[in-house]
């Protein structure tokens, strides 16, 4: 048996999988949840402590038989979490996490030096925003600067994992572009955003190293901690984006690939530097030595999880509630901004309710309003990769909306797009054993990542869904509508 394992650190868990690649099956999977701390002023934070945890806890599920099969490991973890750690390794402070809003003062100062957004975006691809990394840093110096003033180590959240499985202080292209501190087109560091926030800020960056290299090899205490071989390679890894991207095949041309999780994302290979920064669409690299312009939004199933709640309903009986309503909701519509939100740019943005009337005011619509609601925020990423010349011939869905039949025809119809699901779930754990595969092949010769990913991602067609004509027009009066209302409540947020 010959397998590569990923891991994958979420927002609300990491899971580890090991893969048999001659097979081409997930032999075994565990997971660990992760908490949240959350705050009314915007603070979403989790502390290095949980996720060290978390691959104790993970590893420890797996058999021992099957862990001594791994003879590559790849990680992927969620985008723009800032790790900061002392000398000797210890964490400073809080991990402040991607949908962490408490930073608009410092993305607002930071913009202002730099000379204002068109700057900013000249110099990185992408606007300076409160998900970013480098509002992050700004704010433990200002806000904990004896902190600060002992950083010497800065990672995210899949850095911090590999710099535990090794002992290297390496950084891949693909998630350094979610900084908000890396010229995407140039593939550097950005001295001038860095100096912006103290001098001594480029000095403390990880070095830059290529996707299909290494990050390094299992050391020997990891290898006794977890029961993994020592020696063995771990790749680059990658962002949870760039690591669902290998894990739906999105490494090349020809589809889109959409992420229904606690956020959700619309994003696309590209082989040149792309962004749209007015319509929505970062430019980050990807983890395969491209491009990934990228949209997200901060509220996907979290609008859903909340409707959900106020009804008390299982995830199957809000889908059979919702299922009830015709397209549209009857006209009642969701501006599912809880946790504020990040496109359209509305960090101190509120969710609300709207179009109520005496007559559609019931379980029904507001639970298909809120499954709307989620794919109406993507539709305009949709719109804006059209307009930069995608020609999509369809989405590949991922994440737990990808497991409604109920929400994959909504997508469908609302996208005007056939939606496909890869076979395989757990995109971006499987990305990350998919690269780790990529950088074990490499060791004897360049091995091309599309050709393995078309080797190894399949779809499983039985959760295909095509857009209905009829549904299709309701939807796009919908979301008209739903346009209408935004730009009526998002000055009330500015």
């Amino acid at each position: 048996m010959k397998t590569v394992a990923g891991i994958d650190l979420g927002t609300q868990s990491m899971k580890v999988v090991i893969y048999d690649y001659e097979k081409k099956e997930i032999i075994e999977k565990a997971s660990c949840p992760m908490e949240l701390i959350s705050e009314a002023d915007g603070t979403r934070e989790q502390k290095a402590e949980w996720f060290d945890k978390g691959l104790e806890v993970c590893f420890g599920k797996l058999s021992a038989e099957n862990k001594k099969t791994i003879e590559a490991i790849g990680v992927s973890g969620q985008q723009h979490g800032f790790v900061p750690l002392d000398k000797d390794g210890k964490a400073l402070y809080n991990i402040k996490l991607w949908c962490d809003t408490a930073t608009t003062e410092q993305c607002a100062y930071i913009t202002k030096k730099a000379g204002g957004d068109k700057k900013v975006v000249k110099l990185l691809g992408n606007l300076m925003l409160p998900g970013f990394t480098a509002p992050k840093i700004l704010w433990l110096k200002d806000n904990k600067p004896e902190a600060f003033a002992a950083l010497k180590y800065i990672m995210l959240p899949h850095d911090y994992l590999n710099w535990k499985l090794t002992g290297e202080y390496v950084m891949e292209y693909g998630d350094a572009s979610g900084t908000a501190l890396f010229d995407s087109a140039n593939r550097c560091w950005s001295k001038k955003i860095c100096d912006i926030i103290d001098p001594k800020l480029l000095g403390l960056l990880p070095k830059l190293i290529e996707p299909s290299a290494p990050a390094g090899k299992v050391s020997a205490e990891a290898a006794a901690a977890y029961g993994i071989p020592a020696g063995i390679p771990v790749s680059a890894g990658g962002g949870d984006n760039m690591m669902g991207a290998v894990g739906t095949g999105t490494v090349a041309d020809g589809f889109l690939t959409m992420s229904m999780g606690t956020s959700g994302t619309l994003y696309g290979y590209s082989d040149k530097p792309i962004n749209d920064p007015a319509n929505g669409l970062s430019g980050f690299c990807s983890s395969t030595g491209g491009w990934l312009p990228l949209l997200c939004t901060m509220n996907c199933t979290v609008a859903t999880e909340f409707v959900r709640g106020l009804f008390q309903l299982d995830v199957k009986d809000l889908d059979a509630e919702a299922a009830k309503a015709p397209c549209g909701s009857e006209g009642v519509l969701v501006m599912p901004f809880f946790n504020g939100e990040r496109t359209p740019n509305l960090p101190n943005g509120r969710a609300s309710i709207t179009g109520l009337t005496s007559a559609n005011t019931n379980r029904a619509n507001i639970a298909r309003a809120s499954l709307e609601s989620a794919v109406f925020a993507m539709r305009g990423g949709l719109d804006a990769f059209r307009k930069l010349g995608f020609q999509p011939k369809e989405i590949r869905l991922i994440g737990g909306g990808s497991k409604s039949p109920l929400w994959r025809q909504i997508a469908a119809d609302i996208m005007n797009l056939p939606i496909r699901v890869p076979a395989l779930d757990e995109a971006a754990a499987l990305g990350g054993a998919v690269q780790a595969l990529w950088c074990l092949k490499n060791q004897n010769g360049k091995c091309d990542i599309a050709e393995l990913c078309a080797e190894h991602i399949t779809l499983d067609t039985s959760k295909s869904a095509d857009p209905i004509p009829e549904n299709v027009a309701a939807y796009d009066k919908a979301y008209a509508e739903y346009n209408k209302v935004l730009d009526q409540v998002a000055p009330l947020y500015v």
